[in-house]
């Protein structure tokens, strides 16, 4: 195997690259813009120009890189084709990826994986899951990612759609229409902007309790450190989230057994106040030999998708 490899995370307004050693070691990372005008048309020549021109700054040639490994945010089917348009990217989608920024980058090989699958990669390759040979990541922002990871491999499935922890139908009497325009779908429950709705409903709902959120512009941050302080009603959303979550996680770990489910996403960051209710309610729901699963915060935090796609190259 070559020495060096590039991993990408491509996201709606950066994207985030990474110079590693195929050992798995960074070297060094940095972001370029995500440049999604006119259907993003400039996405793939701008990542190439990024590889290239870090290749010449360090004096590395083509025949010292094993291959650019890409994460972007939509379905990828056979590590190559991105088959729809990815709504954040500006209507950018519908193409072979692998062949296009290949041909860009004057034959290196190119393999992608969507985001989330990726960064589970990341983090059972060089994070919280390291030797790990079956886990789920979920990464809770401002949706729901998930990622599953059997055997070593990622179960993308045959349209790509693997791992949509977040659409996963929690409530089917849910009235508001999910992002996917679905109804009652975990991420409208257990994201960072699903926190912020449920906890205003339950302010609308409870007009006479008490509550330090109550005429605030909050966030979901604000909800979990209102429930360590012991606010009542932000501690109700709490438990109501962490509930809806571990049903869902349960529902998982009954699917595909994992040794571990890693959280990750600026939720996660909350600490005990979500981690200790999460692993209680997981195990209310969960089948009975899948009820001692691990529930962990991930490690590799915004690195762990250019450590995971590195590992779509090196893991070949």
């Amino acid at each position: 195997m070559k020495e060096y490899a590039f991993g990408i995370d491509l996201g709606g307004t950066t994207a985030k690259i990474g110079l590693f050693k195929t050992t798995g070691e960074l070297l060094e990372k940095w972001e370029v813009p995500t440049d999604t005008s006119n259907a993003g048309e400039h996405i793939l020549e701008n990542l190439a120009a990024a590889v290239q021109g870090k290749m010449q700054e360090k004096g590395l040639s083509a025949a010292q890189v094993e291959g650019v490994g890409v994460g972007v945010p939509g379905p990828v089917l056979n590590s190559r084709i991105v088959p729809i348009i990815c709504a954040n990217l500006g209507g950018w989608g519908k193409r072979n990826v692998s062949e296009e920024l290949g041909a860009l980058l004057g034959g290196i090989k190119v393999l992608v994986g969507n985001d989330a699958n990726v960064a589970a990669l990341g983090e059972i390759w060089m994070g919280c899951a390291k030797g790990c040979s079956s886990a789920v990541m979920v990464t809770l922002g401002t949706g729901v990612g998930g990622g599953v990871i059997v055997n070593g491999k990622v179960i993308d499935g045959s349209h790509g759609a693997g791992g949509e922890i977040g659409h996963i139908t929690v409530n089917r009497h849910e009235t508001a229409i999910c992002g996917c325009g679905k109804h009652g779908c975990l991420e409208q429950y257990s994201s960072a902007t699903g926190v912020v709705r449920c906890m205003k409903k339950l302010l609308d709902e409870n007009p006479d309790t008490p509550c330090t959120l109550r005429g605030t512009d909050f966030e979901a941050k604000d909800v979990f450190d209102a429930a360590r302080s012991g606010d009542a009603l932000a501690a109700r959303e709490v438990d109501e989230m962490t509930d809806t979550l571990g049903m869902a996680l349960a529902n998982v770990a009954n699917t595909v057994d994992p040794e571990m489910f890693m959280v990750g996403g600026g939720v996660s960051r909350a600490g005990d106040v979500l981690f200790t209710p999460l692993r209680e309610h997981f195990k209310t729901y969960a089948f009975k030999s899948c009820r001692e699963t691990p529930i962990v915060a991930a490690t590799l935090g915004n690195d762990a998708g250019i450590y995971g796609s590195v590992r779509l190259i090196v893991g070949e």
